[in-house]
């Protein structure tokens, strides 16, 4: 899974991501920027694995070719061990998107790209044109404000915010992954619906403060809303 992210990244533009001490600031390529979303558990006995391969991701995100999320669901929670990265919006949005799919049931570990149900090897080998653009800018310590514009012959159009975080670990001392040492990079630590639009808006977010010791990235997702697909997306590591 790794080889095919990164072979299909290779053909696509990064965005600007600001240099240290500059002004924390981003403008998306013209090409689609993959959304990777995975749905997880530090209750769930399979979910470390998938858990490691979204780590792998790092210098892709750092290169503004990739939006890693990883969202954890509380479903598991009832075997002995909390998830406390978990929250019921998480396992909404995993419910909406299994809607989008047409599946009857949600699991994990999931993965979803470009918000579609991603089991199979399909992958975009050549520059997908986005159907939006995004200008993205840090306000404040932790204000961050967007310029969106859709695409020609995009109507409506809908966006979240989230803010992940790198770095964290626990111990687990109970559930199926009781006595494990888990690592996650790109946590989901809030979640923002931005709402529905139709032509251009000006979007702004307030973060949870920042933390030294977990780097974040603050991402926005531009989304059909009849389907989840992906418009256009963009993160900043500031």
């Amino acid at each position: 899974m790794r080889s095919l992210i990164a072979a299909a990244c290779a053909v696509l533009s990064a965005g600007a991501l600001a240099a240290p001490g500059e002004v924390c600031t981003a403008k998306s390529p013209a090409t689609l920027t993959p959304v990777v979303e995975v749905y997880t558990s530090e209750g769930c006995s399979s979910c470390p694995p998938a858990d490691k391969w979204l780590s792998t991701l790092k210098d892709d995100v750092a290169k503004g070719r990739i939006v890693a999320q990883g969202f954890h669901v509380g479903y598991w929670d009832d075997l002995g061990w909390v998830d406390r990265f978990a929250s019921p919006a998480y396992t909404d949005r995993q419910r909406k998107i299994a809607a989008w799919n047409r599946i009857s049931s949600i699991y994990t570990p999931q993965v979803v790209r470009n918000g579609e149900d991603w089991r199979d090897e399909r992958v975009l080998l050549a520059p997908v044109p986005a159907k939006a653009s995004i200008e993205l800018r840090r306000t404040a310590d932790n204000a961050f404000a967007a310029d969106v514009a859709p695409g020609e012959g995009v109507g409506a159009w809908a966006a979240y915010w989230t803010v992940t975080e790198s770095g964290h670990s626990s111990k687990v001392k109970a559930g199926e992954n009781a006595g494990e040492f888990l690592k996650h990079d790109f946590v989901v630590r809030q979640y923002v619906p931005a709402g529905d639009h139709r032509g251009a808006a000006a979007l702004t977010l307030r973060t949870i403060a920042a933390s030294a010791e977990h780097p974040r990235q603050v991402n926005l997702v531009v989304f059909d809303p009849r389907n989840g697909r992906t418009l256009q997306a963009l993160g900043l590591g500031c």
